[in-house]
């Protein structure tokens, strides 16, 4: 099954902001040289841990988008950059997936005041769906 163009967006997709980029989520053992990377080479800031966040480090641009940087949760958990985009609906999202046959690797999570989110996995690879 191929991208094809000429297919309608599904009802869930923002219509003014296709892919948008809510959250980028950083994970490696080497927060802060990571964190100094990004400062020096994007001029960003990156707060103390967020607890809400996974502990995660964030800096958040003009454009309301959060990048953050985090250790591993788990043992299982390895190194991985992963976009988080923006849905009008997780839960519809999260359903459409499935229904092409994603598997839902993290349920619809409320995080703290920045929104919700959720990971599917579809060819080995992480997606994040993220509803602000």
């Amino acid at each position: 099954m191929g991208c094809r163009a000429d297919e309608a967006p599904p009802s869930n997709t923002p219509s003014d902001n296709l892919m948008t980029v809510k959250y980028l989520e950083i994970v490696t053992n080497e927060v802060d040289a990571t964190c100094e990377l990004y400062e020096s080479i994007h001029g960003v800031r990156f707060d103390q841990p967020d607890a809400d966040l996974g502990q995660a480090r964030a800096a958040r641009k003009a454009d309301g988008t959060v990048i953050g940087i985090r250790a591993p949760l788990a043992d299982h958990e390895g190194p991985t950059v992963r976009a988080y985009l923006a849905v009008e609906d997780i839960h519809e999202a999260v359903k459409t997936a499935q229904e092409r046959g994603a598997m839902l690797a993290y349920p619809p999570t409320k995080q703290g005041e920045h929104g919700t989110f959720a990971i599917m996995i579809q060819g080995e690879i992480q997606h994040g769906l993220w509803q602000p």
